[in-house]
């Protein structure tokens, strides 16, 4: 699996200084990560997972998490389970028969509803959980979360040796973390929690949806969830807990619920930087990126990265490819960052950057440099000159006009 996989050799080095790496399930922890990025969610009632999957249905796919919680109904759970069983043992046996290789699946997860579901999936898959990069934990806290994690530990060391390691994934979004008076206490446990079991947490995740819930909000698709109060208090503190260089946890950033909606407020996607990256088509995609209503999208992704957030729950596959444009690392942050890390010899305190803009202070900005290496490992840096919007510019793959969210 590899990032931008949809183009073309050609579009690629033109787009790529450095073009992402290939990795798999079996990758080292601190890459998948920050691979996991744009994570799909499919109900798992949904029976054509395996052939949208195996046909490339959705182009840039590479992370897609099979819900069998808030997606499905509580009378459809054993339907649930049952298709999702089904699913992976489909992708299972073409893996078995050759038509598929492990290296072409994208990071799968799956999201259950209790821990025992978790013990009982399992079960099911046998097998087929060779192809399961992880598990997504919902309402996590830390009575379930110590039941949680001593399941996948116990998964883990008594797993064939040839299957990958099982992730966990906490979502953080119950009424004790939202609350300001327990706030502290609940993270604070969390934190404890996710420390003893490190080498099992792939990232942390926030689920927001359930935090407006509890306050009867649900942000308009020309707001972010760091233009709501409560919200952006809740986050600031998740990240001041989970987000400190001497322990970090990747944190992922919350969903974003739309893919169609009326206008009410001023654009906020910059026509200037469609014009400069390109020159071609510029105006056109804009304008569809604004009628699909991603530039509120494109917002919130670039508050979640200024936020030290990286990843994003998507529901739609029209997001795939916004959201994953705007972790590819610019030549301007990589070359920062590498003459960063390339001067930390002691000899000089702070350089002037390469591209002559701002002074770069060794110490301070290491740890920034750090993050800007791995993910352009996973991302790939971008030529001078180019940003985001030269990857949508330079490859527009076909949208999808239904929600994987309905039921099918």
């Amino acid at each position: 699996m590899r990032y931008f996989n949809y183009l073309t050799r050609d579009e690629e080095e033109s787009l790529f200084y450095l073009p992402p790496s290939i990795f798999s399930n079996t990758s080292e922890k601190e890459l998948l990560a920050y691979a996991v990025g744009a994570a799909l969610y499919m109900p798992a009632t949904r029976q054509s997972i395996a052939d949208e999957i195996v046909t490339g249905k959705y182009p840039g796919l590479v992370s897609v998490v099979i819900d069998l919680e808030d997606a499905v109904g509580d009378h459809q759970v054993e339907l649930a389970e049952e298709t999702l069983s089904q699913q992976f043992y489909r992708l299972y046996s073409l893996v078995r028969m050759g038509a598929l290789t492990y290296e072409e699946l994208p990071l799968l997860f799956i999201r259950v509803r209790t821990p025992q579901q978790m013990t009982r999936m399992i079960a099911l898959l046998e097998d087929a959980m060779k192809l399961v990069t992880g598990v997504a934990l919902p309402k996590f806290n830390e009575d379930n979360g110590i039941q949680y994690f001593e399941l996948i530990e116990a998964y883990n060391r008594q797993k064939p040796v040839d299957f990958p390691t099982l992730y966990g994934m906490p979502i953080l979004e119950t009424a004790e973390i939202m609350y300001r008076e327990t706030r502290v206490e609940a993270l604070n446990a969390i934190q404890r929690l996710l420390t003893r079991f490190k080498e099992y947490v792939l990232n942390v995740r926030i689920g927001a949806t359930d935090f407006s819930s509890l306050y009867g909000l649900r942000r308009k698709p020309d707001m972010t969830v760091y233009d709501i109060g409560v919200l952006r208090d809740c986050i600031t503190d998740i990240v001041n807990r989970f987000g400190r260089m001497q322990n970090q946890f990747v944190i992922s950033g919350p969903v974003w619920e739309y893919f169609k909606s009326d206008r009410v407020l001023k654009p906020v996607l910059r026509q200037t930087s469609f014009e400069e990256s390109e020159g071609r088509a510029d105006r056109l995609i804009r304008l569809e990126y604004m009628n699909e209503y991603l530039d509120g999208l494109i917002r919130e992704v670039i508050m979640d990265k200024e936020n030290g957030l990286l990843g994003k729950t998507i529901i739609h596959p029209t997001h795939i490819i916004p959201v994953q444009s705007l972790y590819a690392v610019t030549h301007e942050e990589y070359m920062d960052a590498k003459n960063i890390l390339n001067s930390n010899n002691g000899l000089v305190g702070v350089v002037k950057s390469q591209y002559s803009n701002k002074m770069n202070e060794i110490k301070p900005h290491s740890n920034w440099a750090k993050r800007i290496m791995i993910r352009s490992k996973v991302y790939g840096v971008l030529h001078e000159g180019k940003n985001f919007t030269s990857i949508l510019i330079g490859q527009e793959p076909t949208k999808q006009e239904h929600s994987l969210i309905s039921n099918t």
